[in-house]
């Protein structure tokens, strides 16, 4: 069994595949697996992923299929691979050589996640941002959950951390299949759940920013299938929440994430869209989610009761 297995889904990236996969092949530490799933590629991704398993032959499980979206061949990667934890790469990206040899040191601990950071940069690998959040020795996950969510904006990302694969299959987690922000919906209570976090200083992982990624979505109809697939997220969190039997601080924190979220994805609504957003976040009494622990925060919960509206604008 490799300690470790790489699961890179890819989709039309043949732009970047090869540097994706460079960097995951060239790894110090050979002690790992990848599964590549090509998700019905239209381009030349497929002829790529050939050529890589015929450079490194036993060292890539290859698997081809329809294009069913980035959730389900997420839920195949976990499914397929042999490793003792799971590393997810999104094919436009790129991962340090040494990421691995870093990451055992932690991994030898067997904690459920180990959690590591990103570096933004542009399409000449040349670096834009490190973003960083808090670091620390194993910690439960609801403790950890605690310090990240208000903390660590890329907390949701799967792509920043080493996961336990036996944690995951045993859970059951598998990523929303047809939603959007399927990361949003499930890696908050991935993280909350464990029973040991681990959060490094390590920056291994490099997400290339070109200029389709900062460009601002211009389809609308996506804009609305994203709120409303935040709202059915939040639901199926909800339930999720009633048989994990959590702390009252970490079950209030979970639901505070998912409503300070869902509220950044109303504003990019407008009318009639945003009115009937609104609604539902009435209907589902979410404005009990945020909590109050200074005056400021007692009048902005007040108008939140009032008025969404107002409350967007102030926030």
């Amino acid at each position: 069994m490799p300690k470790l297995s790489f699961v890179v889904p890819v989709y039309n990236t043949e732009k970047q595949l090869g540097i994706c996969l460079d960097s995951i092949l060239n790894q110090t530490n050979k002690d790992f697996e990848v599964v590549l799933i090509n998700d019905g590629s239209t381009d030349n991704s497929e002829q790529i992923c050939k050529d890589y398993i015929k450079r490194y032959p036993g060292k890539i499980e290859y698997i081809s299929k329809e294009n069913t979206g980035i959730a389900d061949t997420r839920n195949l990667g976990i499914a397929k691979s042999k490793g003792e934890y799971v590393c997810f790469v999104d094919a436009d990206d790129y991962i340090a050589n040494d990421l691995l040899e870093k990451l055992i040191p932690y991994l030898e601990k067997t904690p459920d996640l180990v959690k590591y950071k990103l570096t933004k940069v542009n399409q000449n690998q040349e670096e834009l941002e490190k973003v960083d959040g808090p670091t620390f020795d194993t910690k439960t996950g609801e403790e950890a959950f605690n310090l990240l969510y208000y903390q660590d904006v890329l907390m949701d990302s799967p792509c920043l951390y080493a996961m336990n694969r036996s944690y995951l299959l045993e859970k059951g987690f598998k990523f929303a299949k047809g939603r959007y922000h399927e990361d949003f919906g499930l890696m908050p209570l991935i993280i909350v759940e464990a029973s040991s976090i681990i959060s490094t200083d390590i920056y291994g992982y490099f997400y290339i920013q070109t200029q389709n990624s900062i460009m601002r979505n211009t389809d609308y109809k996506k804009t609305i299938k994203k709120v409303e697939d935040s709202f059915a997220h939040y639901d199926l969190m909800l339930e999720e929440l009633e048989k994990a039997k959590l702390s009252k601080q970490a079950n209030e924190n979970v639901k505070l994430f998912y409503t300070n979220s869902i509220l950044l994805k109303i504003e990019t609504l407008k009318n009639p869209e945003r009115q009937l957003a609104i609604k539902e976040f009435r209907r589902r009494k979410m404005s009990r989610n945020i909590k109050i622990r200074n005056f400021r925060q007692l009048v902005k919960k007040i108008i939140l009761v009032l008025n969404v509206e107002w409350y967007l604008k102030i926030r």
